[in-house]
Order: C-alpha cells, then structure tokens, then sequence
C-alpha cells in the first residue's frame, strides 16, 4: 500500500489527506461521542455492522436448525420411537430447546426489528439530503446493535458538515455580493455622469473611478487568498527569515500614518531572535494587517506596541502588536476571524484577520487576541522556529 495512502486496516487511526484541517479527526457525533471507531475485535476492524449483522443471521440460522431438530426429536419421543428412561429425557430437552430456541429468536427479532428501523431512517434521510433538507438527521431513531448506532451518529455527523458548509457557502455569496456591489455601483454612476455630460471626464473624476477598482482588485486578491488557504492549497514559500527585521520594517512602513493620527509606536524585538523557517512575506502581510488595523483604531494620544520574542527552548516564536483604546466592538470581539466581520464605521473588506488567521495557521503556527474593552486590544501570534509540520491526529 503507498505510504501517502490512509491505513484502515486497524481503524480510522490517521487523518486522511482529504479531510479539513480544521476538523476533528476522527469526528464527534452529536452526543460528544467519536462518530466513527473500530469495533472491537476482530469483526468490529474488519466488517464493521455488516459484519455482525452476518454472524448475527448466521447464528439465527443454527438456532432455527437446532429447534427443528428438537421438534423432530420430541415428535418421534411423543410416537414412542424414541422410549425409555433415555427417551424421555431426550424429549424433555428437546422441550427445553425449543422454548430457549423461541425466547432466542424473539430476541433476535427485536435487534432485527430496530436494525431495520434504523437503516429504514438512515434511508429516510439520504433521501432528503438528497432533496437539499440539510436539516435532517437520524436523532434519537437510531437503534439496534451498537455497530449501527455507530452508523447512524456517523450519517448524523456527516449531514452536520453538509448544512456547515452549505450554510457557510450562501453566507459568503451574500457577503462577496454585497461588498462588490457598492464599488460597481460607485463605477456604475460616475461613468453614467460623464457619458450623460454630468460630469466632465477630468482628472478629478477618473481618480475616483480607479480607486474603486483598486478597492475591488484588493477584494477580488483577498478572496482568492482566503480560498486557497481554507482549501489547504495555498503555496507557502519558507526560508531562513530574520523576524526582528521583518518586524521593525513592517512597523517603519507606518510610523508617518501612525504619526499624523497623533500615535506612538514602539518596537521592543530583541536582535537576537532566532531565525524562522517562515515565508517572509505572508508573515509581513499578517504583521502589517495588524499594525494597519492598530493604526486605524487608536485615537490620538494612543500609543502601538510590536513585539517579539522567543520561547526557553527556542522552538517557537511569540509576536504580538498591542495597542491602546476603546478595543473591539462586541460584535467583532466575539468571532474576530471570520471572513466579513466588521465593526461600525469600519472601511475594510472584513478578511484581514481572517486571512491573517490562515496564514499563520498554514505555517503550523496560532493567532489569538486578548480584547479588554477600554484598554484596547494584543494580538498574539505563535510560531514555529522549523518548518511547519502537518499535523496528524491519531
């Protein structure tokens, strides 16, 4: 079997290529149990439900053949072909065979029963997935054996990642729609203006035009950027990079902008970071993305604060850009990274930090924040010093 290939063999044990970086692995039904998992021994790895469901039908079978034997057995005891003190205890437990044989089956027929039910549910529901009813689940009609069950809270999880995704996808047309629909809008009417003689096409006019353009370009990059991340496609491009200088250049690109809102901005990284296998330049974008932000939301008077450092053990490096103010709106503070979250009167596109979220989660690494309302906001960024390694949960 090739190496990049999953082993199932002994179990769901790695993470396969294919399944999102941000879930679970295995994944988690409903009730916080694992949806999926070998079952114990060695039919649960190896045949999962069907292959006790098989061993169950098989022993159905013996039994059935057991009990026919005893009626023939007590048949030919009551017409005295079988007699004496032998044949009588022949018969009686030929009697007593019967009686568990029937206890037995009505037994069997009960998991039968629930087992049907169940797969009669699962059906229910592919049938209305399959009708766009993202909503639907097995629920509290699964079941029967426990390898069943276990089919029914993995169908249950897959159905949860369909409405996920589902609903995540209309939620991102409605936004990208949205925010291309004000810059087209603003191009749309000039341009009407100056071909009705409104306007004259002068210089004043056309700069508006194209700053529109350059406001839907960085969109349009920024989406692209987002995709590919979440997608996992995303080309990183490591090497030996000096933080400290890529962070007291990043923060030098704006002092003049941090200066002329009345903010004080301070760098305290030590010249003796070590160097990271890091792209250098998606690490700036997220840098800059901060400090931009921090820039935008600090009153006069405020003050900024990079910084950098790194672990004991020198395995991991701790960025942070730090800023004073009234912090985060509420609303923003409570999913900061998600894509199109924006606080009033802001003039973003709402993906930088989720942007800035991925990028650094691409390089194996963390970014969170610390909101304390009032007293303004830190960003804290985590990475490794090596180059990232995916990571695989067992």
């Amino acid at each position: 079997m090739p190496e990049d290939r999953p082993r199932w063999r002994h179990g769901p044990r790695r993470r396969p290529p294919w399944w999102p970086a941000d879930e679970a692995w295995p994944p988690v039904g409903p009730d916080g149990r694992p949806a999926w998992g070998p079952g114990p021994g060695r039919w649960g790895r190896r045949g999962g439900p069907w292959a006790a469901m098989g061993c169950l039908f098989f022993a159905l079978m013996l039994l059935g053949a057991w009990i026919l034997l005893a009626i023939i057995v007590s048949i030919l005891g009551a017409l005295g072909v079988i007699g004496g003190p032998a044949g009588g205890v022949v018969q009686a437990a030929a009697i007593a065979v019967i009686i568990v044989g029937v206890v037995a089956i009505g037994a069997m027929g009960r998991v039968f029963g629930a087992s049907a039910r169940t797969l009669g549910a699962l059906v229910d529901v592919a049938r209305r997935l399959e009708n766009g009813d993202y909503g639907a689940r097995v629920g509290d009609a699964a079941r029967g054996p426990r390898p069943v069950r276990q089919l029914a809270r993995a169908f249950d999880t897959l159905a949860e990642r369909l409405e996920a995704d589902e609903t995540a996808r209309q939620a991102l047309l409605a936004d990208v729609s949205h925010e291309l629909r004000t810059p087209l809008a603003v191009i749309r009417g000039n341009l009407e203006a100056i071909a009705d003689g409104v306007h004259p096409a002068d210089d004043e006019h056309l700069v508006g035009l194209i700053e529109e353009t350059v406001v839907m370009e960085r969109l349009i990059e920024d989406l692209r950027t987002l995709s590919l991340a979440e997608a996992g496609r995303l080309t990183l491009h490591p090497e030996s990079t000096d933080v400290d200088v890529l962070l007291n250049e990043a923060a030098a690109s704006f002092r003049i902008a941090a200066a002329d809102a009345g903010v004080t901005m301070a760098v305290a990284v030590p010249a003796d970071l070590p160097l990271a296998e890091v792209d250098p330049v998606r690490i700036r974008e997220v840098v800059t993305n901060l400090i931009s932000n921090a820039v935008r939301h600090t009153p006069a008077g405020g003050s900024i604060r990079v910084e950098g450092a790194a672990s004991r053990d020198g395995s991991t490096l701790h960025l942070a850009v730090e800023n004073t103010g009234p912090g985060l709106d509420p609303s923003v503070a409570e999913r900061p990274f998600d894509r199109f979250v924006r606080g009033p009167g802001s003039k973003g596109s709402g993906l930088g930090l989720a942007i800035a979220r991925d990028l650094v989660e691409a390089h194996g690494g963390t970014i969170s924040v610390d909101n304390q309302p009032g007293d303004g906001t830190t960003f804290r960024i985590v990475l490794p010093v090596g180059p990232a390694v995916p990571q695989d949960d067992a």
